[in-house]
């Protein structure tokens, strides 16, 4: 029995010793860090559209046209409108010039009740809004007043809109 031991014993000190001197390998792990950073520059577009206002009799013609504006996300923005290309127009009275000659007067807003003129003093008749990153769309409310009388012929005017961010 004294063998039979000795011989579980030298066969466990055998196995302890060839696991220790196995080799071992072990993963090694270093870490870092990765530094990310944008910048998001404020932008905008602004594109206008017509406003044709078709036959004028001497009765009062209402139109509509818009301005479609892209500004980035929380960017602040006002939107005026100049007197027009019109000899002694305004922004608060715009003319528009006949193809014979003569001038027909006509107002551009900033609401649908035609109250509010639309030029292009900022802070006093421009339209403010903030971007949303997404096509903002604006109406314009244009009038042609009553009881003028110009000349037969086609009458045209261009407007410039400037969008200030």
């Amino acid at each position: 029995m004294f063998a039979k031991n000795n011989r579980i014993v030298a066969a466990s000190i055998a196995a302890i010793v060839l696991a220790t001197s196995a080799p071992q390998s072990f993963a090694a792990t270093a870490t870092g860090s990765l530094t990310i950073s944008a910048n998001v520059v404020a932008a905008c577009t602004v594109v206008g559209s017509a406003i044709a206002f078709g036959a004028y009799t001497q009765a009062v013609v209402n139109q509509t046209g818009g301005i479609t504006v892209l500004c980035t996300n929380g960017t602040a923005y006002n939107v005026g409108l100049d007197a027009g290309t019109g000899a002694g127009a305004t922004t608060a009275a715009r003319k528009m010039t006949g193809s014979g000659g003569g001038t027909l007067n006509y107002a551009l807003y900033r609401d649908s009740g035609r109250t509010n003129n639309w030029g292009s003093t900022i802070g006093t008749d421009t339209l403010t809004g903030t971007g949303s990153g997404l096509i903002q769309s604006l109406t314009v409310y244009g009038q042609v007043a009553a009881a003028q009388t110009p000349l037969a012929g086609t009458y045209s005017d261009t407007v410039t809109v400037t969008l200030t961010y």
